[in-house]
């Protein structure tokens, strides 16, 4: 395994080279895996483009070939790092903010998290026709450049507080939060969120599908937060478990727009039985197409506190090893169709490009197969 990761560092630096001078290669249709492994990096749109570049050769370099990008403020440097990522023949899956306050009213008030949290504006209070008319331009700017986007991910942890307006954060955390959606204090608020955020899904699917290059992108739901009871309490954060939150979509159509649910996993460092029963829990309401709609994990991860160089990458290996073995199984049954591992390089605990190389949790995490390298 050590020599595994040896090799795939010198590749990385010998690439990362090749990958800065070399003529822009198309991205090849035929290319794209039906299971798609990949890796997060968003935000890019917040670095320059010397920085977006090396981050996406690293990336590259590395032997990865799907990547989840962010589409955020400034949209701009979004688009260019899309440009760059295309360029490199990654395979990419779209996170579109509905934070950004361009697809509010405005003067729109955002929700406040008492300084404990980022304020985020509510779904509720999200403007369809805004929405529409930012995201057709900047599809159709993405689509003018030949871009192909392979799936687009609306929202991001729309069951949890700390991205959806319509959920409250506690001024101080100490009282019980919501178990159920009968629970959440501003209920009524929240389910006009969740009839805006169909909206929304819905005129993402017609607008992909006035493009050239995307019209057959898949559509994934926003990626749900695992944030358990105990956590949300702690916090003073209001969310709702995973599959209550898809049944509500699911009661307003969300079935009919999508090609699958978007949920996050981050089961923390357990043993190997634990791990897996951890995931089977999660992702009880996947089911294979027909039955239902199978999941994409759009973010998992397992933390590594440990930052010195070199990496000390031996337990998360482990337990990185552990979770991919269950998403095989479940992609075996048709109900789990992607895992993206969170982080590349932004979070120093959860990151996997370590020391200059990919960690070897980063190369169980991101290589094809089952992640025993099988």
């Amino acid at each position: 395994m050590r020599a595994v990761v040896q090799t795939r560092a010198s590749l990385a630096c010998a690439l990362a080279a090749f990958w800065a001078f070399a003529p822009a290669l198309p991205a090849v249709a035929a290319d794209v895996r039906s299971d798609r492994i990949g890796i997060n990096r968003v935000n890019l749109a917040w670095l320059s483009r010397a920085d977006q570049q090396r981050v996406l050769n690293e990336i590259a370099a590395s032997g990865i070939t799907h990547v989840r990008l962010s589409l955020s403020r400034p949209v701009d440097k979004s688009i260019e790092a899309l440009e760059m990522a295309d360029r490199l023949g990654l395979k990419i899956l779209l996170e579109i903010q509905l934070g950004n306050v361009d697809y509010y009213p405005a003067g729109a008030p955002p929700r406040t998290g008492f300084g404990r949290i980022w304020d985020v504006q509510r779904l509720s209070d999200l403007d369809l026709d805004l929405y529409r008319a930012r995201l057709r331009s900047a599809l159709r700017r993405i689509d003018g450049m030949g871009i192909r986007i392979d799936a687009v991910e609306p929202g991001n942890e729309i069951n949890y507080s700390a991205y959806n307006g319509d959920l409250v954060v506690y001024e101080k955390p100490g009282p019980q939060t919501p178990r159920n959606v009968s629970e959440v204090a501003n209920r009524s608020a929240f389910e006009r969120g969740l009839d805006a955020y169909v909206g929304a899904v819905r005129i993402t699917r017609e607008e992909l599908q006035a493009t050239v290059h995307s019209r057959d992108a898949l559509l994934i739901s926003a990626g749900l937060s695992d944030v358990g009871t105990d956590e949300a309490d702690r916090r003073g954060m209001e969310r709702l478990e995973p599959g209550e939150f898809i049944s509500l979509l699911r009661k307003r159509g969300i079935d009919a727009l999508v090609d699958g649910y978007g949920i996050h996993a981050y089961p923390g460092r357990k043993d190997d039985a634990a791990l897996a029963r951890y995931v089977t829990r999660l992702l009880d309401f996947c089911r294979p197409e027909g039955e239902g709609k199978p999941c994409w994990v759009t973010e998992w991860g397992i933390a590594n506190t440990a930052l010195s160089c070199p990496v000390d990458d031996r337990e998360r290996e482990g337990a990185v090893r552990a979770v991919r073995r269950s998403f095989t199984e479940l992609m075996e049954k048709g109900r789990l169709e992607a895992a993206f591992y969170y982080d590349w390089d932004t979070q120093p605990v959860y990151s996997v490009w370590r020391c200059g190389a990919l960690s070897p949790a980063g190369v169980a995490a991101t290589e094809a197969g089952n992640g025993d390298g099988k």
